[in-house]
């Protein structure tokens, strides 16, 4: 036996210090590998609307509606089901409602405590007991395990159960009790979730997102340009920031910046209101939902002009300092001609609509005032000590990725660079060539250091660079287009040069070959494999399906966030994944919580069944399963070397 593994053994034997304990482990992991496997749930580009994306994990994208059918059937009405699901939701607020409408709330009580408890035992059946108990709430653990197992050595088992139930009510715990088993039924319906990107952006509560996942039992994220943006506002970029503060701006969303995360926008908004007082601001109009306060729409307009001046200066700035990001196409301060009211974009000259620039020198067009460079700062100091934003950005470091394979899923946001032939494209960093999987990896790297990076100030501000490149680069993966037309869209008369084209890998989409490449260069096999896909939403209504090259490759955006929805006339896709097989459902929109819970008005979700296993699928095939079979193997050789006398059981 080779001196590490020795080592190994001898260390692995603290944990199990007898044949006895190592030979039960044994036996519990193999007997885990037999289990079918837990659903996965995948979800993409929720960009704050918080209110559907709490629903939709409550409901598991109709998965408590399914086990509700699965146990009752014909046995209870449609509208009893109804309610029951709603309650499951929204235990809470759905108990207030009962309390104040039902005359017998001790039958309720026993009829609704009794359909929980059946509804526990079907969530929880495909779970170890050592599972679901590390699962149940401290205050009821002892009491819901005893009501969800089966006790062979009572005679009454009946008596026994209703007994319990008696006993919870007549003491006034029934409440609790319903809210413990509601939320232990949401947390069982899903195993693991998957969050394929962008959570911040356009909706109002990406704060209030990321405090949920940042307390769910088992998630990933891969990251996506929104969220990557924000990443690189919180190390302190201030490319990254402008950005950031300008789409909150431009979407009526600074609240989510003042109130959800208390940064202080005064800075801005005073010099906004003075250097801007008497500019023209038209073009830097808020696209606003109902909850805007119209009261704001002037300051707003001033303060969305002030920052988006000065994220074209600071793009500016990085992209003369990065020659080998290959961006100066979007050099375009310096290509105006204020006298005609022009700019030069690819040799044309085109009309704009203000050329109205308080700040700007035309000498220096990339220089920032004295005062701007004072607002950048304190707005930097704003970002970097927001406690609250640091702790969301550590979590998405944390439990994020760039791309991530699992389950022979590969999943990321946005798309792996291609040219029109289906090859990797490459960019250089270092004078090193990356693409596919390389790029994906070195872009990562890159970004963790721009925001861990401590000592070493250079290496910090190139991940921070890099990190806005992952943002808006022609090369990353999780933007996947040739520019940013920002400086158009706003302020260039002339549709041609509004037009984002997006990288050649979506039209490759339906090349098989193309796919089982992509699928290849990550590891995986080409012929049992998926990829999972987030960011450019599914347009139903104009007939596109989310389902691509035969199902190999499933694109998941379809319109989560309402500023698409009119875009992909749906609500947005989720995917399921359990151990039958996988199931793509499309949801309508999300009225709101209130009518949920008022109105019993539950998402009404599509679902098409992707695929279908013959037989159950196991722990054992998956990877998990393969973390556990190299477990099991260990421990055999440790019961070996006890045995053949290399290690000495330790006295317990």
């Amino acid at each position: 036996m080779e001196e590490l593994e020795l080592k190994y053994l001898r260390s692995l034997s603290h944990q199990y210090p007898t044949i006895a304990a190592a030979s039960t482990e044994i036996i519990n992991l193999q007997a885990i590998l037999s289990l079918p496997k837990g659903t996965e749930h995948f979800l993409t580009d929720i960009h704050g609307e918080y209110e559907q994306f709490n629903h939709v994990l409550k409901n598991g994208s109709g998965s408590v509606k399914r086990k509700i059918d699965e146990e009752f059937g014909n046995t209870l009405s449609s509208k009893d089901k109804k309610s029951l699901a709603t309650l499951i939701y929204y235990p809470k607020e759905k108990l207030d409602l009962v309390l104040q409408e039902e005359d017998n709330i001790e039958d309720w009580y026993k009829i609704t405590l009794h359909r929980l408890v059946q509804i526990t035992k079907r969530v929880s059946s495909k779970y170890t007991r050592s599972k679901v108990r590390k699962a149940l709430p401290k205050d009821f653990a002892y009491i819901i395990e005893e009501l969800i197992t089966e006790k062979a050595e009572i005679q009454d088992k009946e008596a026994y159960y209703n007994e319990i139930i008696h006993t919870i009510i007549r003491i006034d715990r029934a409440q609790e009790f319903i809210v413990a088993l509601s939320e232990l039924i949401q947390r069982m319906v899903i195993d693991h979730l998957h969050i394929v990107g962008d959570i911040f952006d356009r909706g109002p509560g990406p704060h209030v997102i990321l405090d949920t996942l940042n307390h769910y039992h088992s998630v990933d994220i891969q990251w996506g340009n929104h969220d990557i943006v924000w990443m690189g506002a919180a190390s302190g970029h201030l490319a990254c920031i402008a950005n950031v503060i300008r789409m909150s701006a431009r979407y009526g969303n600074l609240d989510t910046l003042e109130e959800g995360y208390g940064i202080n926008l005064i800075p801005l908004a005073t010099f906004a209101l003075e250097t801007y007082a008497e500019a023209d601001c038209s073009a830097f109009s808020i696209k606003y939902n109902t909850d805007y306060n119209t009261k704001d729409l002037s300051l707003d307009m001033k303060m969305h002009k002030a920052i988006s001046v000065l994220q074209f200066k600071l793009e500016g700035n990085l992209i003369m300092r990065r020659p080998e990001f290959k961006m100066e196409d979007r050099l375009l301060l310096d290509k105006i001609d204020y006298e005609n009211a022009t700019v030069t974009i690819d040799g044309q000259a085109y009309p704009m609509k203000d050329v109205d620039f308080p700040t700007v020198d035309p000498a220096n067009p990339y220089v920032l005032t004295p005062e701007e460079e004072q607002v950048m700062e304190r707005l930097r100091q704003a970002f970097v000590k927001c406690e609250r934003l640091q702790a969301h950005v550590r979590f998405l470091f944390a439990r994020g990725s760039l791309y991530k394979v699992y389950n022979s899923n590969l999943l990321y946001h946005g798309c792996v660079p291609m040219d029109e032939n289906g090859n990797f494209k490459s960019l250089t960093i270092d004078g090193v060539s990356y693409q596919g999987k390389a790029l994906y990896d070195v872009l990562e790297y890159y970004a963790r250091k721009g925001y861990y990076s401590k000592d070493n100030q250079a290496e910090k501000q190139k991940g921070q660079d890099i990190i806005w490149y992952i943002w808006a680069g022609p090369n990353s993966p999780v933007f996947g287009k040739e520019k940013m037309a920002t400086f158009e869209r706003y302020l260039v008369d002339g549709k041609e040069v509004h037009t984002e084209h997006k990288n050649s890998y979506y039209r490759l989409l339906d090349d098989e070959n193309v796919i089982n490449k992509i699928l290849e260069e990550f590891g995986l096999s080409a012929a049992h494999s998926h990829i999972v896909n987030g960011h450019v939403p599914v347009e139903l209504k104009k007939g596109e399906s989310p389902i691509k090259c035969g199902g190999k490759l499933l694109i998941i955006d379809g319109g989560f966030s309402k500023a698409y929805q009119g875009k992909t006339g749906i609500a947005g896709y989720t995917l399921v994944a359990n151990s039958h097989g996988m199931r793509l459902v499309a949801h309508e929109p999300f009225e709101s919580m209130e009518a949920a819970i008022r109105r019993e008005s539950d998402i009404f979700s599509d679902s098409v069944i992707l695929e279908t296993s013959n037989t159950r699928i196991r722990v054992d095939d998956t990877d998990i399963g393969a973390e556990l079979r190299e477990s099991i193997h260990q421990l055999e050789e440790l019961l070996k070397a006890y045995r053949d006398g290399v290690l000495v059981e330790r006295e317990v």
